[in-house]
């Protein structure tokens, strides 16, 4: 059994400590490794693409509400310690940092469950101090690790208020490739959602087919191949938000 949705601690002490240690006087960098590459939700004057060493992108903590539900967790990366990790940096103007600090927290961090961390960036323009959104191994929210099977029953059945699990990791590995950012552990998983996917739908294909002919497969017309049915997400999701 998953744990449950709750609040992990109080974000508010997490700001107040985050907006001290920035300052206010500098423009504010912030590191992006999922979500905020192809989604950052704010305005920014300026991206490049960085490398973080020292911790690395994986798909491992639990989502509840935006990819999954309590009973159907989802997945969505956190950063862990270990590695590194390519992603992107993004300049806030110092005079939009607190309000773009404010609305990342609302979006990021309302359970408190990531470590706010102040990390080196190497950049094609020089080193950056960049925020990250890190995840330690003793949150509520790690997933431990997971099996094949086990990403495979969760890409299958998780679904949430903002989609899938795969939809989300599609879409992050779609938009590292087009900054030339190569991530082949996530090209991996991304490989394997959808062999099964596409299997299941092969699955559904051929029992739709045995019912429309009363149990029997229908033999294709000389020269042409069976039409495949089309696939609904109930198909392969159990919940719909």
């Amino acid at each position: 059994m998953e744990p449950v949705a709750r609040p992990v601690r109080d974000p508010q002490p997490l700001l107040d400590r985050t907006i001290g240690e920035w300052g206010g006087h500098d423009d504010l960098w912030l590191f992006g490794y999922g979500s905020l590459i192809w989604r950052p939700d704010f305005d920014f004057t300026e991206r490049r693409a960085a490398r973080v060493h020292g911790w690395h992108r994986a798909l491992k903590m639990w989502s509840r509400v935006n990819r999954g539900t309590v009973q159907h967790p989802g997945l969505v990366f956190g950063l862990l310690s270990g590695g590194s990790c390519q992603g992107m940096v993004f300049r806030v103007p110092a005079a939009d940092g607190l309000e773009t600090l404010g609305r990342l927290w609302l979006r990021e961090m309302p359970t408190g469950v990531y470590d706010p961390r102040w990390l080196d960036c190497v950049t094609p323009g020089g080193r950056v101090r960049a925020l990250a959104f890190t995840l330690s191994r003793r949150s509520p929210n790690f997933t431990g690790e997971l099996s094949d099977a086990r990403y495979r029953q969760i890409f299958q059945s998780a679904i949430g208020r903002y989609g899938t699990s795969i939809d989300y990791a599609r879409q992050t590995l779609i938009e590292l490739q087009r900054h030339a950012i190569h991530d082949r552990a996530l090209a991996r998983l991304v490989r394997l959602a959808e062999d099964e996917l596409s299997a299941l739908a092969d699955c559904s294909a051929a029992t739709g087919s045995l019912y429309m002919n009363g149990g029997q497969a229908a033999a294709p017309a000389s020269g042409s191949e069976p039409a495949a049915s089309d696939r609904s997400e109930s198909d392969t999701f159990q919940e719909k938000p």
